[in-house]
């Protein structure tokens, strides 16, 4: 997919990033790539410092250089050299066996946890701690960001069930995946689904009231019969009514109640239109483009989008030149096929 044209421009992620396409020679551009503040990298282990831009290479040149990698399964280990997705990190974390029914095969979830959360954030985060920490010691520092590491550090709730109870956690069967009807997905009269998120005493013993049961208030978390029964109760009250009428009639109550979904409802929630979660873009070249907005709500700098995604490649030239290469150098890299 990155070597299609019009790959990056397509991707709601890309808005406002640069892209330079480069075939790295070793040799050819540590020095140029360590005049940065920040270097990340997603090469496999050991293939950054044989292209001779490692972080050993480079910090040579900048004492000052913060320089991230992410991979799957971290810089040592069994599994350092292994190829890998979103997927198996999930796998070899324990999220994914996790995740689906009582005994039912494993579901995988829709968005890249792994990605996003596990690495992308996490490596957010270290280079930001590592930029407060140069402030003080006038340093950077290396920073080895494993997917794998981020999804098992994720796992507080099913990993202290383990440990304190010595009962391996199973699909469905966690207090966040569906054991207890005080946390589940239900089925409305339409066919349509609610969810139900009352983990609190308190919104559970408001639930109850409302729907006239308040003998369930002392069984939220019952591990015997009664568990079965309130399941059983809450699926057929909650086919009584349609999604939208259970969401009227229980909008005033504290019990943490939602309706599932579908992306372009959505899109056109009115929460999600309010906090301005989608941002509609005019390219020159593409016309009209809807973008995911940033979840970062600053008050005195505010995220926006300047510039929309670009193609692969569209930036080399500029970026090249900000790195200190001049314009016949760069004629030449394009003769030899380096950009």
């Amino acid at each position: 997919a990155a070597r299609a044209p019009d790959a990056p421009r397509l991707h709601p992620n890309c808005e406002g990033n640069l892209f330079c396409h480069y075939r790295i020679r070793k040799g050819d551009v540590a020095a140029a790539f360590a005049q940065a503040d920040v270097i990340l990298e997603g090469f496999r282990p050991g293939v950054a410092q044989r292209l001779g831009i490692g972080y050993g290479e480079m910090k040579k040149l900048n004492e000052r250089l913060i320089y991230c990698s992410i991979t799957g399964y971290g810089q040592e280990g069994p599994y350092r050299d292994m190829v890998g997705h979103d997927i198996n990190y999930l796998s070899f974390g324990g999220a994914l066996g996790l995740n689906g029914e009582p005994g039912r095969k494993p579901v995988i979830p829709p968005v890249q946890v792994a990605d996003m959360a596990a690495g992308g954030m996490n490596a957010a985060i270290g280079i930001l701690a590592a930029l407060v920490a140069r402030q003080t010691s006038g340093k950077g520092q290396y920073i080895d960001i494993s997917m794998l590491d981020g999804i098992v550090a994720m796992l507080p709730f099913p990993a202290s069930l383990f440990w304190g109870t010595g009962k391996v956690p199973r699909g469905g069967d966690t207090l966040l995946s569906g054991r207890f009807p005080c946390y589940s997905v239900y089925e409305t009269r339409d066919g349509r689904y609610i969810s139900l998120g009352a983990l609190e005493p308190r919104f559970w013993a408001e639930l109850c009231r409302k729907l006239g049961r308040e003998d369930y208030i002392p069984f939220q978390y019952d591990e015997g019969e009664k568990r079965s029964e309130i399941f059983s109760f809450l699926s057929q009250k909650f086919r009584e009514k349609t999604r939208e009428e259970w969401m009227e009639e229980l909008k005033d109550l504290d019990v943490c109640f939602g309706k599932v979904l579908h992306l372009n409802e959505t899109f056109e929630d009115p929460q999600v239109k309010h906090r301005g979660l989608v941002t509609d873009f005019v390219d020159e070249r593409k016309g009209k483009m809807k973008f995911l907005s940033s979840p970062i709500k600053l008050s005195a700098t505010p995220p926006d989008i300047r510039r929309p995604p670009a193609d692969f490649g569209e930036h080399t030239e500029e970026v090249l030149k900000e790195l200190g290469f001049k314009g016949e150098e760069i004629q030449r890299m394009k003769k030899e096929g380096v950009v």
